[in-house]
Order: C-alpha cells, then structure tokens, then sequence
C-alpha cells in the first residue's frame, strides 16, 4: 500500500435518499479510493498467480488456489486461514474455496471502482452497489491496518509522530476510509 502524502480528505458522510446511498467526493478523494483498491487488486492478483498447475484442475475446469497460507502479511489479511484449530482442514479449503473468495473480493473492488466517478462529483449507490463499496473499503482498511501494524481502530499506529511522515499519512488515509465506510454502514442500515 504506497504512500499518498498529506492530502486534504473531508468526510461529507454518505445519506440515504430516495432509497439510494448518497455522497460526494472531491477529485483527489476518488482518485486515491481508486488507487487504493487497485493495489488491493494487484496484491490479490499476484496471490492468484502464486496457484501451481494443476491437470485435474484443468481438465475439469475447476479453478483451484494454493494450500499454502499467503506469506505477505497484508495477503493474509484479507486471506485468512479458513480453519484457525486443523491446518490440514485448512489447507484442504483454501484449495478449494480461495479462489471463489478472491473472486469476489475483485468482484466487490471492480463495482466500486465502476460506480467512482474518477473526476470527483456524487455517487449514488442502490444497496447492492453500497454494500460492494463496503466489502472494497473494509479490504483496503485492512491491508492498510497490516501495513500500519493497527491492532486496535482506536489507538494510533507506532511510529507516526512527524505529522509529514508517510506513515502518519497512511494513518490519516486510514482514518478517513473508515469514517467514509462508516457513514456508508450507516446509510445502509437506515
């Protein structure tokens, strides 16, 4: 998750109106959503490619992962193994269902980032298109929180004391995709 330098965010809260979930971003807010949902992408991309060959795979057609937990700790985040008690079980799932999760994980991302007008300007989100948002959002949190070793939502990183370090830009980019899902989560529910 690269560094995006102090910015000036403003979070002008989603609402609900006419059924639909409202909000509006300036230019540079969605310009950075935007970037940083396609390095979530990216980190997911590269975890596909990590899957070996596999001739029953491609005979079937069936679309396997790999049963190795991921080795980027941000990956295994968002990647979690799918049994914390049997690696075995676990290993034997991730084969299995990963790729399914990566998949709409990618999903999630890519409705996001075809409902973001690049420009800037309002975004009017129908529930499904909202709650894609708020899958998208929360990976990007949760890479981010990795990179930042966050351990608790309320409690500053280590390490961010030069308000002009990249980390405590990171942390203030941080801060506001959870306040801007928040208020999403909000209007969602409303």
């Amino acid at each position: 998750m690269g560094d995006h330098g102090a910015r000036q965010l403003t979070v002008r809260p989603f609402r609900r109106r006419l059924g639909r979930c409202t909000a509006v971003f300036e230019a540079n807010e969605a310009s950075l959503i935007a970037d940083l949902v396609d390095q979530v992408r990216q980190l997911l991309a590269g975890r596909r490619s990590e899957t070996p060959p596999d001739p029953l795979a491609e005979l079937t057609g069936m679309t396997v992962g790999p049963s190795t937990p991921p080795t980027d700790p941000a990956v295994a985040r968002l990647l979690p193994d799918f049994h914390a008690e049997d690696a075995d079980l676990s290993a034997g799932l991730r084969v299995l269902h990963e790729p399914e999760v990566i998949a709409a994980k990618d999903a999630a991302a890519v409705t996001l980032l075809d409902s973001l007008p690049r420009g800037g300007g309002q975004v009017r989100l129908d529930d499904e298109t909202a709650t894609c948002w708020v899958a998208a959002l929360n990976d990007v949190r949760l890479a981010l929180g990795v990179r930042l070793e966050i351990t608790e939502d309320d409690v500053p990183p280590p390490g961010i004391d030069d308000p002009e370090s990249s980390e405590a830009a990171m942390y203030a980019t941080y801060r506001w995709l959870s306040a801007v899902q928040d208020s999403l989560v909000t209007a969602l529910m409303h």
